[in-house]
C-alpha cells in the first residue's frame, strides 16, 4: 500500500469516466417495497356481536369435554403450558361446587372483581364433578367453561392437575392491568 495522499481523488476520477456512458438497468419483475396494511385480528367462531356491541357466545355452541382447555389469540404457548402443568402461582382460590348456578355466577363475579382489585393473575376455581347433580352431570362445569368464554379479562383456563382437584377445578389466567 502506497501512502499516496491523491490515490482516493485518482481512484474517484477513474471511477467516474469508466461508467460515464453506464445507463440504469430497468426491472419489472420485482416490485418495489410498500407498506404493508395492518394485520386485523380474527374473531373467534363462536362469537357473535350484537346491536349493542357485545360479545354473546351460545352455550349451545360450546361442547364441554371432560378436561376444559381454552386459550385466547397471542397468549404465549409457553405460559398455556405452565398454566396447564400447574407450574403458575396460584395467588386465590373460589370453591363453587354445592352452590346453585345463579349463586355461582354472582360469586364469581364478585371472585373477579377482587382479583382485579387485588392485582392477582392466577386464580384456581374449584367447580366439582357433578356426581351431586341431577343426573350426574357437572352443571357447574359446563356453565364455568361458558362465563370464562365470555370474560375478556380471561386470558386462559384449564383443568386443574390432580393434586389440586383434576378435571372437578380450573386454573384461570386472568388479564394483566398494565
Amino acid at each position: 500500500m502506497s501512502d499516496d495522499p491523491n490515490r482516493k481523488d485518482r481512484d474517484q476520477k477513474l471511477f467516474q469516466e469508466m461508467m460515464q456512458d453506464a445507463a440504469p438497468l430497468v426491472q419489472n419483475k420485482i416490485k418495489p417495497w410498500r407498506r404493508r396494511l395492518p394485520p386485523h385480528p380474527l374473531r373467534h367462531p363462536i362469537m357473535l356481536e350484537d346491536e349493542t356491541g357485545s360479545d354473546h357466545i351460545s352455550e349451545a355452541e360450546i361442547d364441554t369435554e371432560e378436561v376444559l382447555s381454552f386459550y385466547r389469540p397471542g397468549l404465549q404457548k409457553r405460559v398455556f403450558q405452565d398454566l396447564r402443568r400447574g407450574r403458575l402461582e396460584i395467588e386465590m382460590e373460589l370453591d363453587l361446587h354445592g352452590l346453585t348456578a345463579r349463586h355461582a355466577h354472582s360469586t364469581l363475579e364478585l371472585f373477579f372483581c377482587n382479583c382485579h382489585r387485588r392485582r392477582i393473575r392466577c386464580v384456581h376455581i374449584i367447580h366439582g364433578k357433578g356426581y351431586g347433580s341431577e343426573d350426574r352431570q357437572p352443571v357447574l362445569k359446563q356453565k364455568l367453561n361458558l362465563w370464562l368464554r365470555q370474560r375478556h379479562d380471561v386470558m386462559a383456563f384449564c383443568s386443574a392437575t390432580s393434586r389440586d382437584g383434576g378435571t372437578g377445578a380450573a386454573y384461570v389466567l386472568l388479564r394483566s392491568k398494565e
